[in-house]
């Protein structure tokens, strides 16, 4: 989330936006929020979104360009047409990629959380984050520099809790991500190579090269994680995510075991 939001806001120019109205940087600020969660929902797989969306810079930048010219017609008024912006930006902008219904409403009860008069009074971002020890909530308008600040300091560690999910989502998250690398790790092992033409250097040869430098260098069997010992630096019992990375452990030796053998 941080990355994505730091990526978000800097994707601006300093001069830009120093130049903009207080409450078009507090608007603009709470957009790139928006951008950052569709984004990052997506490694969350159907949790996140039913289909891995296209979302996009261009998506923030078209957003940020109409929220320049809505506010810029509606100044002699002073209102924010907070309406006009959640159609456009969850129904045209980013609402042009979703195809699902459900998606469509779950990108609206963000926006609905969002784009709303509390927002212009530090509004909390995190949604359904009542009763837990996790919040983030809208800067005050204030300088680039602040604005950039302010994310690297007050945006807190990455968790699910920030896309309105409960905790165990990334439970699922960091399994397939462990998965995923154990896969890799298998298909670079060694393997029986098909003929080939002589004196010919492929790319078998180049990772049994590797390997074998691996085992040269390293004796795998050393590397195997002290499961017991591990255990032993639990304060109290383990919890899901505790008992999560223990099993990841077992799987990363039984892993050390194989490519020794």
């Amino acid at each position: 989330m941080k990355p994505n939001l730091k990526r978000a806001f800097t994707f601006f120019d300093k001069a830009d936006i120093e130049d903009k109205e207080v409450k078009v940087k507090t608007i603009l600020f709470g957009l790139c929020f928006f951008h950052s969660v569709m984004l990052e929902r997506r490694k969350f797989g159907p949790k996140g979104w039913n289909m891995r969306y296209p979302f996009s810079m261009g998506d923030l930048r078209d957003s940020a360009i109409v929220l320049n010219n809505y506010m810029e017609s509606n100044a002699a008024s002073g209102k924010i047409p907070w309406d006009d912006l959640k159609y456009i930006f969850g129904e045209i902008m980013y609402g042009g990629h979703i195809v699902d219904n459900k998606d469509r409403i779950l990108c609206a009860a963000y926006l609905d959380n969002i784009m709303k008069q509390d927002l212009l009074e530090e509004a909390e971002l995190f949604p359904f984050c009542e009763g837990n020890a996790v919040s983030f909530k809208c800067p005050s308008p204030t300088t680039y520099d602040k604005y950039i600040e302010y994310i690297d300091t007050e945006c807190p560690p990455e968790t699910p809790l920030a896309f309105g999910m409960h905790p165990n989502a990334e439970i699922d998250f960091r399994t397939k991500q462990c998965e995923e690398l154990f896969m890799t790790l298998q298909e670079i092992q060694p393997r029986d190579g098909g003929g080939g033409g002589e004196g010919a250097y492929t790319v078998t040869d180049a990772v049994l090269e590797f390997m074998r430098k691996v085992n040269d260098e390293y004796t795998l069997d050393q590397l195997k994680l002290n499961i017991d010992d591990i255990k032993g630096k639990f304060e109290d019992t383990p919890g899901p995510f505790q008992n999560t990375f223990l099993q990841e452990c077992e799987r990363m030796n039984a892993l050390i075991r194989e490519i020794v053998a």
